[in-house]
C-alpha cells in the first residue's frame, strides 16, 4: 500500500513538471508562429520563405554558441571515447523509443501498408532486438522509414508557412514545428518518465541529445567548412530535405526549376513541339 502511494506521489510529481515543459514548448511553439503569420509585407527586400530572418538569426546565433561552449566538448568525447559499435546501438535505442510517431504519420498519410511494417518493426526491435539497441527489424526485410506530423501535414497540402528556427531545437517551420507535441506525445521515454521517474528518464534525455549531436557532427563540420554563410546554408539544406521527405524522393516537375530560369521544361517542350513532324518513308 506504502509503494503504491508513493508511486503515485512520483507520478504526480513527474506530471506536473512535464505540464511545465508541455506549456513552455507551446508557448514557444504559439510565440513563433504569431510571428510568422504577421509578415511585413510592405519590406520589398524581405524574403517571403524567410520573413523573420532576424529573430531567426537572432535564434541560430544563441543556439550555435551554446552549442560549441557546451555540447560540442562533450560530443566530441563521446566520438573519440565511445566505441563505434556503442553508438550504434544507442542509436537504434533512441530510435526504436520515438518509432510511434513514424507508425502514426504513416497511417495519417494512408499508407496502410507501411504502416502495418512500421508497426511490426517496432514490436520486433522492442523484443527480439532488445528495447530497439539491435535492428533486428532491418535484417528480416523490415525497412525502416522516416515520417512526422510535419510531413504528414504537407502530403494532406498544408503549405510550410515562414521559416522559424526555435532556440536549442534547430531548423523548422510554421508546418513542421507542430511535430514538437506529437513527437513528444508518441515517444516511450515520455511515458517511462511519467511511470518510473525522472531520475529515469533525465540521464536518458540527456544521453539522447549527446547521440543526436554526435550524429550531426559530420554535416556540421561541412557546414563550418564549405558554407560562406552558415545559416543560409542550414535553411536551403532543411528546405530541401523536407521537400524530398514529403514526396518521398519523389519531387514534382517544378521544384526542379532554377530560380533565374522561366520554367525551362516548359520552354524545352514547346521547342519539341514546334518542330515539324516527318513522316517515315518505307
Amino acid at each position: 500500500m506504502n509503494e503504491s502511494v508513493k508511486i503515485l506521489r512520483n507520478v504526480s510529481s513527474i506530471i506536473k513538471n512535464s505540464y511545465g515543459v508541455i506549456i513552455l514548448f507551446f508557448v514557444c511553439i504559439c510565440f513563433f508562429q504569431g510571428c510568422a503569420s504577421t509578415p511585413k509585407q510592405t519590406d520589398p527586400d524581405l524574403d517571403p520563405v524567410d520573413p523573420h530572418e532576424k529573430i531567426n538569426r537572432a535564434s541560430y546565433d544563441l543556439t550555435d554558441k551554446v552549442d560549441r561552449a557546451v555540447f560540442e566538448p562533450i560530443v566530441n568525447a563521446y566520438i573519440d571515447y565511445v566505441p563505434n559499435a556503442a553508438q550504434r546501438s544507442i542509436g537504434n535505442f533512441y530510435d526504436n523509443l520515438s518509432y510511434p510517431n513514424v507508425v502514426l504519420n504513416s497511417f495519417l498519410q494512408g499508407k496502410m501498408r507501411q504502416g502495418a511494417q512500421d508497426t511490426v518493426r517496432f514490436f520486433v526491435n522492442s523484443t527480439i532486438g532488445m528495447f530497439g539497441l539491435f535492428d533486428m527489424a532491418t535484417h528480416m526485410g523490415l525497412q525502416k522509414h522516416d515520417e512526422d506530423f510535419g510531413q504528414t501535414l504537407g502530403v494532406w497540402g498544408v503549405n510550410p508557412g515562414s521559416y522559424l528556427f526555435i532556440p536549442f531545437l534547430g531548423p523548422s517551420s510554421e508546418r513542421d514545428v507542430t511535430n514538437i507535441p506529437v513527437g513528444l506525445f508518441t515517444n516511450v521515454l515520455f511515458y517511462a518518465g511519467l511511470v518510473v521517474g525522472s531520475y529515469f528518464a533525465a540521464p536518458l534525455t540527456i544521453l539522447g541529445a549527446i547521440d543526436k549531436r554526435a550524429r550531426l557532427a559530420g554535416p556540421m563540420r561541412v557546414r563550418d567548412e564549405a558554407a560562406i554563410d552558415p545559416y543560409l546554408f542550414v535553411r536551403e539544406a532543411t528546405l530541401q530535405q523536407r521537400e524530398f521527405l514529403i514526396h518521398d524522393g519523389n519531387l514534382p516537375l517544378d521544384l526542379y526549376y532554377e530560380p533565374f530560369q522561366d520554367k525551362p521544361f516548359e520552354k524545352e517542350l514547346e521547342n519539341i513541339k514546334a518542330k515539324p513532324k516527318t513522316e517515315k518513308t518505307l
